[in-house]
């Protein structure tokens, strides 16, 4: 059990390793690339686990795994390579089930003081638990146990009911999906959501550990993004790292049927 046994991070990756590659069997390595597809996830999850930026990553990678990984690209074609197979993250998504909840979260990407300061700047200004931030806004959709089932990234600006609508549409025949009052909007009534006034159906909550085992194990809550396909893969793959890790070593509910979930062991 990882409560009672530390692993270092040479047995933590091989036992990452082992997870994904249970996963992605099926999928071939192609002719001309360097790693497998089980070997490049594997790195894409320990970079989001990490939550550092690419350079200290690659630095901490080479020095720390490089045995691990012979045939490691160089930095800028690595980092490439998770932005490219963003479609791999869909097989680490949970299944549905009949109960589930939605929220957002922002992610802030600049200090709001340098806001427009960049031509570039990919993120917009928002409000983001009643605080102004400049970045993007990650929307989470749970199952009852609090495994992600779907996820979706916009700016920081837009509004979750019209932005996210795709995530409860796609589970309209499989999922109860509970959320707060943000998500209603005029003219979009599905009858699988089940918006919450404040107060109410205090299981919503779950997400809200959800997040901040991210924020604290994963430093989720602010990155330095400066393109918004590598900032939506680091979103994904982050995504897929968690229902990873909260099911190290099983799923086991208490006796009153509560699963407790927990990261925290994992921190780089």
């Amino acid at each position: 059990m990882i409560d009672e046994i530390l692993l270092s991070d040479e047995d933590f990756t091989i036992c990452l390793f082992c997870i994904v590659d249970d996963k992605m069997c099926n999928i071939p390595k192609h002719s001309q690339a360097n790693l497998y597809p089980s070997e490049m996830v594997t790195l894409a999850l320990l970079f989001a686990l990490k939550g550092s930026g690419n350079r200290s990553f690659y630095r901490w990678l080479v020095k720390n795994l490089r045995h691990l990984f012979p045939n490691l690209p160089e930095r800028t074609r690595l980092f490439r390579l998770f932005n490219v197979h963003q479609q791999w993250i869909d097989l680490f998504m949970a299944d549905p089930t009949l109960i589930g909840v939605i929220d957002g979260f922002g992610i802030e990407l600049i200090h709001p003081r340098r806001e427009g300061r960049s031509e570039k700047q990919i993120g917009k200004k928002g409000l983001s638990n009643k605080r102004w931030i400049v970045g993007g806004k990650l929307c989470l959709l749970l199952n009852n146990i609090g495994l992600v089932v779907g996820w979706d990234v916009d700016t920081a600006n837009v509004y979750e009911g019209t932005a996210f609508q795709h995530l409860v549409d796609e589970v309209a025949e499989q999922m109860l999906v509970f959320s707060d009052t943000g998500f209603a909007k005029e003219g979009w009534n599905p009858p699988n959501l089940k918006p919450c006034p404040r107060g109410t159906w205090n299981d919503r909550m779950i997400i809200e550990s959800v997040l901040s085992m991210l924020t604290r194990v994963c430093h989720f809550k602010q990155v330095g993004h400066r393109v918004w396909s590598y900032f939506k893969s680091r979103v994904g793959w982050t995504m897929a790292l968690f229902n990873i890790l909260v099911q190290w070593n099983g799923i086991e509910p208490d006796e009153t049927g509560f699963v407790h979930l927990s990261i925290a062991n994992f921190s780089l």
